[in-house]
């Protein structure tokens, strides 16, 4: 006798749906698109079509802060000015504005962003990359979180803006903190996770000004000296420059840490991909596209609804929270044929995966972190000849949030 089809787990947020979610990704686009979560109390879009249109979609805001203030509570209950650091500086970063203010802080804060000012830093990066696999060659087997992605992100973004080498590891810290409160795991204390990420943003923030200061009288060719040349025109607040570099360097390494591993993950287990990229690294710009469609480091990405509206049948109303799937938009059949399979030499010129999302608020290192996965995925697969996982110690997911997925440990030998 057959046995009954298991429940449906509507909750996006459950440990099995983080832990396996294209199936419940497949769910939702196929009979509910637009799917309203009560356990979330938010809104989930999954069809590549209407994710693309919602972040063209000038009725969904980016300014998240009622979000953030709801999610933490009454600020009579949190405390006086025990999170004023993080409550300050998520107010003046582009990626909560919308229209002609995040229009004027993304133009001031993209200088250095350039595919030509970008390629400079190439050489670089592949230092860097070398650096760290010559580290553990000889050893014959690493772990690739701890040993390269977990390295590799931060000291890129550090050189780009000129931070001094013997500063870096408290950039370390402090992102912990702000990554926990960013993507919070079920049933934490999300006050408490504000405490600590209101902490580490007010030490960021101090750093950061005396560094501005000294970048005042000692400009350098670095982004952050370029875009204190705007802020010093008129153009951007110091409070704002502050904000956005505080932005770029969080973004700028956790995210490409776990794309890192995702994407690894993903060749080591797709032989035959593997081998058709070690056969022709000609290939390469084309598989960090595909690796980044297959498994992004960012899954969802949310938006407020600022007036009500209509989406397929459904009506969503001012002050909803809606989350554009974005890996689920990665995997619709109407835009990805055959979306499941791995497959390298994939078409990604025509149909655009939304790994960067999408529209003005297209992620701004996304021409970065494409520049360090090719350069990354190229020294590991000619240095390390017989790249496989290691049979002996099995990879450790994260996976305990919505917003962030990658790996905290990804054990592999040669």
């Amino acid at each position: 006798m057959a046995s009954e089809a298991e429940p449906f787990d509507g909750n996006p947020a459950s440990p099995k749906n983080l832990l396996e979610p294209v199936p419940f990704y497949a769910r939702l686009r196929e009979v509910d698109p637009v799917y309203w979560s009560d356990a979330v109390h938010a809104w989930f879009i999954t069809r590549h079509d209407d994710v693309l249109n919602c972040f063209r979609d000038p009725r969904l805001s980016a300014n998240r802060m009622g979000f953030y203030q709801a999610q933490l509570g009454p600020l009579e209950q949190i405390g006086p000015g025990l999170i004023d650091n993080l409550m300050l500086s998520l107010t003046h970063q582009m990626s909560m504005r919308d229209g002609p203010e995040h229009v004027r802080m993304r133009r001031q804060t993209s200088v250095g962003f350039s595919p030509q000012a970008l390629d400079a830093w190439r050489p670089a990066i592949r230092h860097t990359a070398e650096q760290l696999v010559a580290r553990v060659k000889s050893q014959g087997r690493m772990d690739v979180v701890k040993a390269v992605s977990r390295q590799l992100p931060p000291i890129v973004i550090a050189d780009f803006l000129g931070i001094p080498q013997e500063d870096r590891d408290k950039f370390l810290e402090w992102s912990e903190p702000i990554a926990d409160f960013n993507a919070p795991a079920a049933g934490t204390d999300v006050v408490a996770l504000a405490r600590r990420g209101n902490v580490a943003i007010g030490e960021l923030v101090d750093y950061l000004k005396a560094l501005i200061e000294k970048r005042r009288h000692d400009p350098g060719q670095d982004a952050l000296s370029q875009m204190l040349q705007a802020q010093e025109a008129g153009r951007m607040t110091l409070d704002e420059l502050v904000s956005n570099t505080s932005l770029i360097l969080f973004a700028g390494h956790t995210t490409t840490t776990d794309q890192i591993s995702n994407g690894l993950y993903a060749l080591l287990t797709h032989p035959e991909e593997l081998h058709k990229l070690q056969s022709d690294l000609g290939l390469m710009r084309s598989a960090v596209e595909e690796m980044l469609r297959f498994n992004p480091a960012v899954p969802y990405m949310h938006r407020i609804a600022a007036e009500t509206f209509e989406l397929r049948g459904k009506t969503i109303k001012k002050g909803d929270v809606v989350f554009m799937g974005l890996a689920a938009a990665n995997r619709d059949p109407q835009a990805f044929p055959d979306p499941d399979r791995f497959d390298i030499s994939r078409d990604h010129l025509h149909t655009k995966h939304m790994a960067f999302t999408f529209g003005a608020h297209h992620c701004i290192g996304a021409g970065l972190a494409r520049r360090e996965l090719e350069i990354t995925f190229e020294v590991l697969l000619t240095n390390l000849p017989g790249l496989r996982l290691d049979e002996d110690q099995a990879p450790q997911l994260k996976c305990h949030s919505m917003m962030f997925r990658g790996f905290e440990s990804l054990p592999v030998r040669w």
